[in-house]
């Protein structure tokens, strides 16, 4: 494979997570839930997955998402700029800025940057490797039934 058939990002990318909660709030948007992951937030919750349905999840289409704060859309789970579930979080939380459209290209990059206050120069840099591992999880979270 030669070097212009690698992926631009291929040296690494630098990114940090500082826990601003920035990710989390902002436009209206879906944070979609599988059933592991319900079970997972509800038992870190310690109330039970009906439960957790009811006061923490939307049916959109044929699939759950987590409900997000009428007054400014943020998710229901950031409070004070902190994630209350953030040990038990969902994959596409997990995996975040690692998703495919985030790498699909520098500039599409450069637009989360500007987003995101943990992809900094500073930050430590994470290796293709790490940064392919997480876009795959994310990508086959996304095409699961």
């Amino acid at each position: 494979m030669t070097e212009n058939s690698q992926p631009w990002y291929q040296k690494g990318l630098s990114f940090e997570c500082t826990a601003c909660g920035k990710c989390c709030t902002g436009t209206p948007g879906f944070v979609w839930v599988n059933e592991e992951e319900v079970a997972d937030m509800a038992n870190f919750l310690k109330i039970s997955p009906a439960e957790f349905q009811r006061k923490y999840l939307r049916r959109v289409g044929g699939h759950f998402a987590l409900v997000e704060m009428k007054k400014n859309y943020d998710c229901v789970f950031l409070k004070e700029g902190k994630c209350l579930v953030y040990a038990a979080r969902p994959t596409q939380c997990k995996t975040f800025p690692w998703w495919p459209q985030n790498l699909s290209s520098p500039e599409a990059w450069e637009t989360v940057r500007q987003q995101c206050e943990g992809i900094q120069d500073e930050a430590s840099l994470v290796n293709f490797e790490t940064i392919e591992e997480q876009k795959l999880i994310q990508i086959k979270r996304n095409h699961k039934p």
